[in-house]
């Protein structure tokens, strides 16, 4: 599976890509900023995203609906990342197309699980 992760954090996006790569045998690709990771998203068409919710210049709300714009990224599954875990910021987020949301802080060991199984794919 390829991943594209999207998190301004050095630490998360070292952590994930650990996480996915080593752990999950994935291929992980990373972006620093909603801007890079959109277009990153085009030209390598991952399986998934998962997505910081929380981000300057361009936040994850304002990525995904950017790539949901494009027809070339509209139908990559998104799953955001966030600490911000109430059910009611959930559900906003699955309601504005996103398919899971992975609160922080994730298990490193068991990332690439959850998010297959969110995915509903096999390891």
């Amino acid at each position: 599976m390829k991943a594209l992760i999207i998190d301004d954090e050095d630490d998360v996006r070292q952590v994930v890509r650990l996480s996915l790569g080593r752990v999950g045998g994935m291929d992980v690709a990373d972006a620093s900023s909603g801007d890079a990771g959109i277009s990153l998203a085009a030209a390598t068409n991952p399986d998934f995203i998962l997505l910081d919710l929380m981000m300057p210049e361009m936040d994850g709300v304002e990525t995904l609906c950017r790539l949901r714009e494009d027809p070339r990224t509209s139908s990559i599954p998104v799953i955001f990342l966030t600490a911000k875990a109430l059910p009611s910021e959930i559900e906003r987020l699955r309601k504005l197309g996103a398919l899971d949301v992975v609160v922080k802080p994730f298990n490193p060991m068991t990332l690439a699980d959850q998010l297959r199984s969110i995915l509903g794919v096999s390891g």
